[in-house]
């Protein structure tokens, strides 16, 4: 006869429970070295947050001691500062003129310096200036670049004249000792022609500045006068007692080939006449 049959035997549940699995608890326990769970803080929204690391901490130091440093070489320290100011371009202008409009501040930091409130201040101090840069020059300069306009025209008022740049542009009355050589007078007399009551003196100036742009460079040295009666009547009086009849300021550049072409066909001509580009004429007188 057969013994009794054991728990065992009998397909209990043994110490894994059933079918093979671990029972509750069972399992190895955690170490305690385990990463520690990190610190929190609360947000602006009342959320929890991860407070900042030793590494992110020492980065941000970091940040804020190289801002502050970069602070201190570009504003506190003395070796980024203004100490010299240079000029180029300057033809009738002096170097001392344009320094002292410019009022450059010496001794101030170099990157606090306005740079465009020195151009503008130097452009309504000086009108002969056409344009100006104003440049830093590190570690200690800064730089006055400037073209000055040039003359095309002269206008002659009470012993003074007053110096037209191509633009159209009144920019200096000097006296006679002072005025530029080889720049042409500008006569205006249209008096009371109806060009002058259509397009004023200010279209009729224009015009006339639009012709000295447009004259052969040889012809524009030897151009002593430039005279508008009206509109459609310019005329040059040049050296050797020449005249040219130029006519409108239109079809300028038509006017000059002619005029080049019809001086070298009769170079003792003494009168010109280019108001009609295509049937240009010359005469002794």
């Amino acid at each position: 006869m057969a013994g009794p049959t054991t728990t065992t035997e009998r397909g209990a549940p043994g110490p894994r429970g059933p079918k093979g699995t671990k029972p509750k608890g069972a399992g190895p326990k955690r170490s305690s070295s385990a990463r520690p769970s990190p610190r929190w803080r609360r947000g602006p929204s009342g959320d929890r947050r991860p407070l900042p690391g030793p590494r992110a901490v020492l980065l941000i130091v970091t940040a804020l001691l190289l801002l502050a440093s970069a602070v201190w070489l570009f504003y506190g320290s003395a070796w980024l500062r203004v100490e010299q100011v240079t000029t180029s371009g300057t033809r009738v202008l002096t170097p001392a003129e344009v320094k002292a409009a410019a009022a450059v501040p010496v001794g101030a930091p170099l990157v606090s310096v306005d740079t465009e409130e020195i151009e503008e201040r130097l452009r309504r101090a000086l009108p002969r200036i056409h344009s100006v840069d104003v440049v830093r020059s590190w570690p200690d300069g800064i730089g006055l670049n400037l073209v000055e306009r040039t003359p095309v025209l002269l206008v002659e008022k009470g012993g003074k004249f007053t110096e037209v740049d191509a633009e159209g542009v009144r920019f200096a009355t000097v006296d006679a000792a002072k005025a530029p050589k080889g720049v042409p007078l500008l006569e205006l007399t249209a008096g009371q022609s109806p060009s002058l009551r259509r397009f004023g003196a200010g279209r009729l100036t224009a015009e006339a500045v639009g012709v000295a742009g447009d004259l052969p460079a040889q012809v524009a040295e030897d151009t002593k006068v430039l005279r508008v009666r009206s509109y459609d009547s310019i005329t040059l009086e040049l050296t050797g007692d020449r005249t040219v009849v130029w006519g409108s300021g239109e079809d300028g550049d038509a006017k000059a080939r002619a005029l080049v072409a019809l001086m070298k066909a009769a170079p003792k001509a003494g009168h010109f006449d280019v108001s009609a580009p295509t049937a240009p004429a010359a005469s002794r007188s």
